[in-house]
């Protein structure tokens, strides 16, 4: 069950990673951003924190299942 869910944790940070670096890096930006001196494209923010938070939340699982059991 350990192996399980540690691996499980693995996968699901390496899918938040791909996912949160996809929508900073690599996809069409979401929104433009124009001023008097300026036009800027906005990254869909909503992507990036849901993959960050798949990160973490995959991480957390990895390493809380691969952690030994306390001792008495």
């Amino acid at each position: 069950m350990k192996i399980l869910a540690s691996l499980t944790g693995i996968l699901l940070a390496a899918i938040g990673g791909v996912v949160a670096y996809r929508a900073a890096f690599i996809a069409p930006h979401a929104a433009v951003v124009i001023t008097e001196s300026s036009v800027r494209e906005m990254p869909d923010m909503w992507r990036i924190l849901a993959g960050i938070a798949l990160l973490i939340a995959g991480a957390c699982l990895a390493f809380f299942a691969l952690r030994p059991p306390r001792r008495r």
